[in-house]
This record gives structure tokens, sequence and C-alpha cells, in this order.
């Protein structure tokens, strides 16, 4: 149990379960179950301690820097491919912005920060202007990203009235603010969490929609093709939707690769242009791989997205 994530979710969310006719898929999401006990895999998928070069900073990607800027989450997702760092006592989440910077500033080809962990607004605003206090002086950074699913679990958080002025910080600095948005099910957008997307969008924050393909939650057509649809509606584009990772305790969530494949070809054929912008990626060591097709005769056809630097 060291290792598995504990069953936290907020009231808001609980709320949104019962009053929602996806209850069941959305309580998947959230809530154990006893195949985690029977579930292989591992808790590093993607070598991220490999990636690491400087506490709580992983560099994979030539132009990509990855803070963890905490392990904590508002609910925790049963999925989650970090959830070594949530019960572990583990010290990835535990940054060192002093040598963070010194390393960003001697790697003049990264030109964006991620904000992971964990999840970043779980922390209070102060804490992320003092993150921001670091990263906004470094001048080849152009944009700051914030990989959140705190909308839909916590919507409430962005009603806090200091927040705007911490993306227009970022906007006065001559960066851009980027949301990385992670919903699953069209069932987890609340009228709240709507609102806010739609208030952010209209003040300049960029918004980007990805969402791991999770059997029993959103491996049908109409899971997939209505949530895209909403998803571009609200002005957040369609960006990735992963393979789900082979993590330890959560192996059952997995989706056959060739099954997927024939899934998202049918999503397709339901989308316009702009609400398909997104791409069926797996997450490996050596880097994301785009999973493409399926020939005739069962072979399946892959190309690297980005590949490790």
């Amino acid at each position: 149990m060291k290792h598995f994530p504990p069953y936290t979710v907020t009231p808001f969310y609980e709320r949104q379960i019962l009053s929602n006719e996806h209850r069941k898929k959305l309580r998947r999401i959230v809530e154990p179950s006893d195949q985690e006990f029977a579930s292989r895999g591992t808790l590093d998928t993607s070598g991220e301690e490999d990636n690491t070069v400087a506490p709580g900073f992983q560099h994979k990607y030539a132009p990509t820097g990855l803070i963890l800027v905490t392990g904590k989450c508002f609910s925790y997702c049963r999925f989650c491919f970090r959830k070594r760092i949530v019960r572990s006592g583990s010290n990835e989440a535990c940054p060192d912005y002093a040598a963070i910077v010194r390393y960003i500033r001697q790697h003049p080809e990264i030109n964006n920060v991620l904000l992971s962990g964990g999840d970043p607004f779980t922390l209070t605003t102060d804490e992320l202007h003092g993150i921001l206090d670091h990263l906004l002086p470094i001048p080849h950074l152009d944009y700051i990203r914030f990989g959140t699913k705190a909308l839909v679990h916590s919507p409430q958080r962005f009603a806090d009235p200091d927040l705007p002025d911490l993306f227009e910080r970022i906007r006065k600095a001559g960066k851009a603010a980027v949301i990385i948005l992670h919903v699953d099910h069209c069932g987890e957008l609340s009228p709240e969490s709507q609102s806010h997307i739609r208030l952010l969008a209209s003040s300049g924050v960029e918004f980007l929609h990805q969402a791991v393909l999770l059997k029993g939650v959103n491996d049908d057509v109409k899971s997939l093709v209505d949530l895209f649809k909403k998803m571009h509606s609200l002005g957040v584009r369609p960006y990735y939707l992963f393979q789900a990772r082979p993590v330890r305790g959560a192996t059952h969530f997995q989706v056959p690769l060739a099954r997927g494949v024939r899934l998202v070809a049918k999503v397709m054929r339901h989308l316009s242009g702009p609400e398909k912008t997104f791409r069926y990626i797996m997450s490996h060591v050596t880097g994301k791989i785009e999973i493409l097709n399926l020939s005739k005769d069962n072979r399946l056809f892959m190309r690297y997205h980005q590949n490790k630097t």
C-alpha cells in the first residue's frame, strides 16, 4: 500500500459524481478497487529518475523543463503515473530553485517550463508567485505551463481574486501563460469548472487539453467525441490523448493498443478539424510516441512525436 495513493476526493468532486449520470465512470477514476492489487507494472514508467538534473527538476525534452512543485493533488486519480511521490516520503517534489535556475540559464534551448507534480494549484497564490520570482527573469523562457486537474476537482480555487494577477504578471514579463487541463470525461465538467475556464481563456490564458484513454471510463466513441467537442467549445484546444501507462496498481485501466487505434479512428470521423487536433500518444522512457495506425495484417504504425534529449 506504500505507493498506492490515498482515497482522497474533494467534497466538490464528490457532489459532481453523485449528481452525474456518469457517476459509475467518474467513481472509477478516483475510487480504489481490488484490481489494484492484481495489477502489474512499475512505478517510474517514463524514466523520470534518469531525467532529473536538479532536485525537483527534469529535463527530458530539449525545449522543456519540468518542475515537480508539489506531490499533492486535490483528489487522487487511481491511474496516476506519479503515485510513487504521494506517500513514499520521496524528495522528488522538493525543488531546489537556485539549482533549477542555474541549470535553465546554462541551457538556452529550454524555452518553457511546466509546473507539475502533484497539482501546482494546491499551492497558494503567494507560493506560485514565489516560483515566478525565480523563473520570470530568465530571458530565454517564452512561456510557463501549469499542468492541472484542479478545475474539475476544486474549481473554487480559481475564484481567488489574486489569481488573475498571477497570469497577468506572466504576460507583463513578455511570456505566455498556458494551462494544460486534464479532463478524462465530460461528466467531470461542472458549470463552475466551465465558467472559470471561459473566464481565464477570455483574459488571455491559453488552454490545452489532455486526457488518458481509460478502460471503463472513456473507451467508447461517444465519451471521447463528447469530450473533445466540449473542450473545443470551451476554447480549450485538444492536445493529447495518452495511452494509459503500465503503472503498478493501474494496468487494469489500459486499453489494448490495437483497440485504441481503431477507437481513435472512429472518433476522428465525428470531429471537425479544430476538434481533432489531439495526438494519440504513448509515453515511453525514450520519448513520446505517436500511435498512428493499424495495418490490415495487424501491424502497428508509430513514430516519435518527441524523443528524449
